[in-house]
């Protein structure tokens, strides 16, 4: 766990120090709508304890915040009206993370609303076989690596 920072305005939302929105909540998750939504029925999910980024938060921590949100988001679509949904996370300032308390955003989607997260990225490229293979095969053997500690390698791409 990252220690709260006192300029964490979710830490201020989840102490009851600001007014909050709340649409679901248990011992470990809140959710609550975004007060700058690209869509009625933006709604973040977000643990109770402080965690900067996904690198932070515990494995368990992050499978129950998906779960909130895969529990939640059938509503969130109806209640909105909306036809999709984007679940996005930003992990990091380079990612676009601006509050640097790990959340998850769910946002309700329809034709013609104006939003939009382009992939594949217009300004990528398409890369040769043997680079995906070689990434692949990187990323496989670190996953793989006997001396892992913890269940996790740390794989690092050329």
């Amino acid at each position: 766990m990252v220690k709260p920072r006192a300029e964490c305005i979710f830490c201020d939302l989840i102490r009851g120090a600001a007014e909050v929105s709340v649409c679901y909540e248990d011992a470990a998750a809140i959710a609550f709508m975004d007060v700058q939504p690209v869509n009625a029925g933006h709604v973040l999910v977000v643990p109770r304890e402080h965690f900067e980024t996904l690198h932070d938060l515990p494995h368990a921590l992050a499978m129950h915040l998906f779960e909130v949100a895969m529990r939640i988001a059938p509503v969130i679509r109806r209640v909105a009206g909306a036809e999709d949904m984007n679940i996005v996370v930003n992990s990091g300032a380079h990612a676009g993370q601006n509050v640097f308390h790990y959340h998850v955003h769910l946002i309700p989607r329809s034709a013609g609303d104006g939003f939009d997260i382009p992939l594949p990225f217009n300004g990528s490229t398409m890369p040769h076989r043997t680079l995906l293979d070689a990434i692949a095969a990187q990323i496989s053997a670190a996953l793989n690596d006997p001396m892992r500690i913890g269940g996790g390698g740390t794989a690092r791409v050329a």
